[in-house]
């Protein structure tokens, strides 16, 4: 083949496929009928699939790539193609902010690097902990009844469950690393108090 990539390599690829699936629901605590009502792919055909006796195809490994939110060609475990260069793909988004994410699997700590544009303070709650460290600009976290004004350098971290916000302090943007973790998962470093 041109490709380089011979019929036993193809074989070792697709029967590695299904135990590669398993892992996947297994580690995000999902049950077959939870990823079948996500994915319209039947309970049945999810079984055969990660027991190796369903061959997978296009339509069914779509889905379930988009299930897990990870790229199709990591779900197959495709060789590398010899360029390490990861391909970012940001995601600009309302008012002038952008978002690019800097890792590829939900369940896991997500890391994204942000530039987040001003924008007014609305106080949210949800499960997980997260992360922030200032690259450049000003950053006003809001927790509760709490602000903070984190400068270069500087790091905090928050049970999301507590009502939070940040953002720009002021009409300038900010730009940060931004690492949200599912509940419990929690980072070694703390933000001490800022330097007088």
């Amino acid at each position: 083949m041109s490709t380089g990539t011979t019929h036993a390599d193809l074989e070792r690829i697709l029967e590695g496929i299904g135990p590669r699936l398993r892992r996947l629901r297994r580690d995000r605590g999902l049950t077959l009928e939870a990823l079948a009502a996500r994915t319209g792919i039947s309970v049945s055909t999810l079984s055969r699939l990660e027991a190796g006796k369903r061959s997978p195809s296009l339509d069914l490994l779509i889905p379930l790539a988009r299930a897990h939110r990870i790229a199709l060609d990591h779900l197959v475990a495709a060789p590398a193609s010899g360029d390490p260069r990861v391909h970012l793909q940001p995601l600009h988004l309302n008012r002038g902010s952008v978002l690019v994410p800097l890792t590829q699997y939900p369940g896991r700590v997500q890391v994204f690097k942000q530039v987040l544009a001003p924008r007014r303070p609305e106080l949210v709650t949800h499960e997980g902990y997260e992360w922030l460290y200032v690259l450049a600009g000003r950053l006003l976290l809001v927790l509760g009844e709490r602000n903070f004004t984190l400068l270069p350098g500087e790091v905090a971290e928050f049970d999301t469950t507590e009502p939070h916000w940040f953002g720009p302090p002021d009409t300038n943007s900010v730009e940060i690393l931004h690492l949200y973790g599912p509940r419990g998962v929690q980072a070694v470093v703390r933000a001490g108090p800022t330097a007088p």
